[in-house]
Order: C-alpha cells, then sequence, then structure tokens
C-alpha cells in the first residue's frame, strides 16, 4: 500500500487538544504525526478518529452488513460492536456465519458478538437454538469480540445453569459481557452487576442510569429509529465521560441514509458539551473497553479516521478505515453487490378466519397492550373492546385495533390480542422483522387487511408489508426473512415510500414498522404478543 500524508486540524482527545498537524499514513497505519504551522491550512478539516456505534444490531437496518457498511461510512462510522442474534434466533450458527462472512467482503470493522440468548424466552417459537456450549465455541473465535446483550436478566438473578456458563465462558476468555436489564435498579441491579456484565443500553431514565452507573456499569446511550434516550441520558456524559458510549441499536435504512453516530454528537454539542467528552463516547470508549482493533489517531494506529468541517455540525468530508478512503463528501467508495441467501421460513398462507376473535357473550374488557413512540416498553390497560356479528374487532375510532403474531417456522393457531396508540383507520401493517424469535407480526384495523398483509409476507419467504385500500406494498427480506440483499439507497427509498404510506393510513408513530417490530420482544415490559400468547414482562409468564 503507497503512503500518503494528510494535513489538518488534529482532535487529539487523548491530550484534549487541537492543533494543526501533519499525519503520515503508510501500509494502512498513522507512521507519524508532527505538528505544523496553520499557514494554509483551510479552516474546518477537522480530523478526528472514526465513529463507532457501540451495539447494533445490522440486521435490523434490513440490510446486509456489506450495504450497512457502505451506507454508514458516509457519516464517519469506521467499526460497530454488533450483536448477530437476530440472524440467529432465525438460522442459528448459519446466521452468524453469514453476518461474518458477508462483513469480511468490505473495507469496515465490524466485531460482532456470541449471541446470549437463543431463543430469547422460553415463551416464544424460535428458529434455532444456541446452548452453552455452541457460545463457548463461538467465543473461542478471534473475531468474536464479546458476549452480547444477557437478556434474560431474570436468568442471571436466579442463577439458570445455562446463562451462569455463558457469562463463565466469557470470562475464562477476558470477553467482555454486554447487558441488557430495562428498568433493574437497586440490589437487582447490583447484582445483575456482580455477575460481571458491565454495559447496558437500556436504561430509559435518569435516575436508572445513575443507579447502574453507581454500581460500576458503562452505559450505552441509545438513539435508535424507535428506541430514543438520548434526550433523557446526554447530561450524564458530563459527569461520567469514561464511562459513556453512543449506540444506534436498530436503525432503520432511511434513517441510516441521513446519519448515524456523528449526529448524536452533532446534538450533544448543540447541549454545550465538552468536545473532548463527545468523541469519548463517539469512539474512544468503545475501542477501549471492547478492546477493538480500531484506530484511535495515535502514531502505529490503524489510520481510522474522519474528516470533518467543525466540531458543531459533524459533517463529514471523508472517511479512512486502514489507510483507504471509503467515503467522500457524502459518496461511499465501497461498492454494492448482492450477497447469498440464508432463510428459515416454513409456513402456509392464511385465511382471514385465522384472524378472528369470537365473542363469548361476555362483556369483552380486556388486557390491551400500549405501544409508546420512542419506547421499546409498552403499558397495560384494560379496556372495553368493540363486538360486532358475534366477534371482537378492531376499533378504529377508539384507537384499539388488532395484533397478530403468526408462526414463521411451521404451521400454528394465529396468536391474538390488540393494541393501541397505532393510530390506524384503515389497513393493516405486517413484518418478519420482529424481535426476537422474528415471526410475522402484524397490526390492522379488519380482518381481511391483516390476513393479506401477513400472506404477502408468507409470499415473499419474509419481508415488510402495507395494505390499505386499493394499495398493497411489500419490501421482500429474502435474508433469513430480516434482510434485503438488494442495493441498500434502494431499499433505504422504499423503505421511505412504504413508511410514508403507514403514517397516511392514520399512523401516528414516528416509525410505525419499528415499533411493530418490537411488539413481540418479550424481553422488555410490560405486556407483550408472542406467538404462543398475550405475555407479562414483569411476572415474566403468559397473561392468565
Amino acid at each position: 500500500m503507497s503512503s500518503f500524508s494528510l494535513h489538518g486540524n488534529l482532535v487529539d482527545v487523548h491530550l484534549q487538544k487541537i492543533y494543526p498537524a501533519e499525519i503520515i499514513i503508510e501500509n494502512g497505519k498513522i507512521r507519524t504525526i508532527k505538528k505544523i504551522e496553520d499557514r494554509g491550512l483551510r479552516v474546518g478539516d477537522y480530523l478526528i478518529p472514526g465513529f463507532v456505534d457501540s451495539h447494533v444490531h445490522i440486521e435490523s437496518s434490513m440490510l446486509v452488513p456489506s450495504e450497512f457498511a457502505r451506507l454508514a461510512v458516509v457519516h464517519g462510522t469506521v467499526a460497530t460492536v454488533s450483536d448477530p442474534h437476530e440472524i440467529a434466533n432465525v438460522c442459528g450458527m448459519e446466521g452468524v456465519e453469514f453476518m461474518i462472512d458477508n462483513g469480511n467482503t468490505v473495507p469496515f470493522k465490524f466485531n460482532f458478538g456470541a449471541p446470549s440468548c437463543v431463543p430469547a424466552t422460553i415463551f416464544e417459537t424460535a428458529g434455532a437454538l444456541l446452548d452453552a456450549n455452541d457460545t463457548e465455541k463461538l467465543l473461542q473465535r478471534a473475531e468474536i469480540r464479546y458476549l452480547s446483550e444477557m437478556m434474560n436478566f431474570p436468568g442471571v438473578l436466579n442463577e439458570d445453569e445455562q446463562v451462569m456458563k455463558k457469562i463463565a465462558a466469557a470470562h475464562r476468555l477476558m470477553k467482555p459481557v454486554d447487558g441488557h436489564a430495562p428498568g433493574l435498579r437497586g440490589d437487582d441491579a447490583k447484582n445483575y452487576i456482580a455477575a460481571g456484565i458491565i454495559t447496558d443500553h437500556e436504561c430509559f431514565t435518569r435516575e436508572e442510569a445513575v443507579d447502574k452507573l453507581r454500581h460500576g456499569m458503562k452505559i450505552i446511550i441509545r438513539e435508535g429509529s424507535a428506541a430514543k434516550n438520548f434526550d433523557a441520558l446526554i447530561e450524564l456524559l458530563n459527569e461520567y465521560p469514561n464511562q459513556m458510549m453512543f449506540c444506534s441499536d436498530d436503525k432503520h435504512p432511511d434513517s441510516l441514509v441521513l446519519g448515524h453516530i456523528n449526529q448524536l454528537c452533532a446534538r450533544a454539542a448543540a447541549k454545550g458539551i465538552d468536545v473532548f467528552k463527545i468523541l469519548k463516547a463517539a469512539c474512544v470508549n468503545p475501542v477501549n473497553h471492547y478492546k477493538l482493533e480500531v484506530g484511535l489517531l495515535r502514531e502505529g494506529d490503524p489510520a481510522d479516521f474522519a474528516v470533518v468541517k467543525d466540531l458543531e455540525k459533524f459533517e463529514v468530508v471523508k472517511t479512512f478505515i486502514d489507510g483507504v478512503l471509503v467515503a467522500e463528501n457524502g459518496v461511499s467508495h465501497i461498492k454494492t453487490s448482492k450477497s447469498g441467501l440464508v432463510n428459515n421460513f416454513s409456513c402456509n398462507k392464511k385465511e382471514v378466519a385465522d384472524f378472528e376473535v369470537p365473542f363469548t357473550g361476555v362483556k369483552p374488557f380486556l388486557p390491551v397492550i400500549e405501544a409508546m413512540d420512542g419506547q421499546l416498553i409498552t403499558n397495560r390497560l384494560s379496556l372495553e373492546l368493540k363486538t360486532e356479528n358475534n366477534k371482537i374487532v378492531s376499533d378504529t375510532v377508539a384507537d384499539i385495533l388488532k395484533i397478530v403474531v403468526v408462526n414463521r417456522y411451521s404451521n400454528a393457531p394465529v396468536s391474538k390480542a390488540f393494541i393501541k396508540n397505532f393510530g390506524l383507520k384503515e389497513g393493516a401493517l405486517a413484518s418478519s422483522v420482529a424481535h426476537d424469535s422474528h415471526n410475522i407480526v402484524a397490526v390492522g384495523a379488519d380482518d381481511e387487511s391483516l390476513c393479506d398483509a401477513v400472506n404477502m409476507i408468507i409470499e415473499h419467504t419474509g419481508g415488510i408489508s402495507l395494505v390499505k385500500q386499493d394499495l398493497q406494498m411489500c419490501i421482500p427480506l429474502p435474508v433469513a426473512g430480516l434482510m434485503s440483499n438488494e442495493d441498500g439507497y434502494h431499499v433505504a427509498e422504499q423503505y421511505s415510500l412504504i413508511d410514508k404510506a403507514a403514517k397516511e393510513a392514520g399512523s401516528t408513530l414516528g416509525s410505525p414498522f419499528m415499533t411493530l417490530s418490537f411488539m413481540a420482544l418479550l424481553v422488555i415490559p410490560h405486556l407483550k404478543l408472542s406467538d404462543l400468547g398475550l405475555f407479562d414482562g414483569d411476572r415474566f409468564d403468559f397473561v392468565k
């Protein structure tokens, strides 16, 4: 590889200094950094370490890793800490192998973890099982950097044998363990952390985050397409600059086109937070915590860095990975290429009758899920439901709609419940992206629309779909029913159109499909729906 030099205002996060410098890159590494006179330098051209998304499920972008990278580098991202448990829940080890292999086709630093919860719970049907032995085999691989989020926090607190074996394997191999403990406080939080779980990205209040920080946990501030905790937590960066990181967790393709971790940096700067603290969270802390082979703009480091116009908006001019220019002026230099396919999908199309809920003659006052815009948590309501022709039906006036989960792995009865706050006035939405087991989840104003939307997903063996009036739309996701293998920018454009159509059908949510995808996520309280029934996340059992 040829050597070259670059001039700019170097932002030295370690020494907390900014000065004009020349950096010389040779064979993919920074050979020297030397201060220079600022004469001749353009205003701007700040050299900063590349951004790292410290917790993301690539699958939620609906793009294979190579296409995710193609879009992300435009925004100065050089690496991710990626949990492949979405595809693992569908395809097991074969799915994890697919992510690693596809990620290796592009100049981007994916750092995958060993999924800790496959299946996520015993209260749903998943496509695969990874036991403690499988997890340890993954952890023994050099490219597996950590044990992915331990969502089974009841299993940790109750010292479940399989859970504790997975954690012990990670500790034995000196790899960190990621946490996932929404709402956990006090002694429970202390005991969870004492098990050696030292990050969490699920805090949705300042008080919860402070409680965990005081027990030695590192807090990852999440701002994704559905879950948004930035405003609640960002001021903590002033007090705990060495214990905070940034992540997106789940990022839909249209959002990724617009920006990534650079957006969180800009929002933090707008709040007056010191730039060095911002860059610690966005660049330095993830590299140090996970021991990533990612450069931090020091002599001898891999040449992974970005050039930005200023330290307020963080508009990215260029991105380098291992000394290779991978993006410039909003254009990615990573070429698109169609990936292979891996999937696990086996169910027949449904009939309208499969979605009906009979009225037994008893006043239907039942538990109802309340969706929360910008949050993964839901509330539990008890509401009187609408009846019609001896059936319990959706009520668009009261905004109480039917929600269903359809087993994608075999033919089984449709699981049915009701949900508030989706806002649809007509039609239905459906998705085979349904955390964490990725059965088909759908919400609709009538049974016919629900049936049509679900059947489009089944026909394409995965995707997201919408039905309203005379319009039917579907984005096929043939890779595990989670990802497209098409051009990422095209997928983003198609997603924008279907998202717009969902809002035109009445949805009041900021990201209707992303919110829908979490309505079967049982490990997040309070009330969710699996393919086996309505689930109480507080009791961690089915609603009786």
